[in-house]
């Protein structure tokens, strides 16, 4: 990935969006596993390993991310905040439907941390889209 506006002349920005976006096919490949065992019980174990991953992937994200000085900071967190907001009314309303189904213990667990790794994936491509190109200060 090549330098963006908003770093240093030569600097390389880490591979955020790859990682989010593998991030996210963790999650969704966990969801179709889910899916496809409906309305019988579904195995849970290459889904919790999946969303395993996906928070691994997000760890790492951040890490990396986080060793950066000369970015956008401010942007960054202007956009994710609002996306942020945005994706958790969003993943309110699927947890809502996911207990209105009656859907308990272990799947509810995997699923909630499904959404919620996916809304932070969402919110992280965002943000660190609109940062790269701003003008970084200092």
């Amino acid at each position: 990935m090549s330098a963006g506006a908003g770093s240093a002349p030569g600097t390389r920005l880490p591979p955020v969006t790859g990682i989010a976006i593998g991030s996210m096919v963790c999650v969704i490949v966990g969801v179709i596993l889910m899916a496809s065992r409906l309305p019988s019980r579904p195995s849970l174990a290459a889904p919790a390993a999946l969303v395993g991953a996906a928070g691994a992937l997000l760890l790492l994200n951040g890490a990396l991310l986080s060793r950066r000085r000369d970015f956008a900071w401010a942007r960054f967190f202007q956009v994710a905040r609002w996306a942020l907001l945005a994706y958790a009314v969003i993943a309110g309303m699927l947890e809502y439907t996911f207990v209105y189904d009656h859907t308990r213990g272990g799947t509810l667990v995997v699923m909630t941390l499904m959404l919620a790794a996916f809304a932070l994936d969402v919110m992280t491509l965002l943000a660190f889209t609109v940062a790269r190109f701003e003008e970084a200060p200092g």
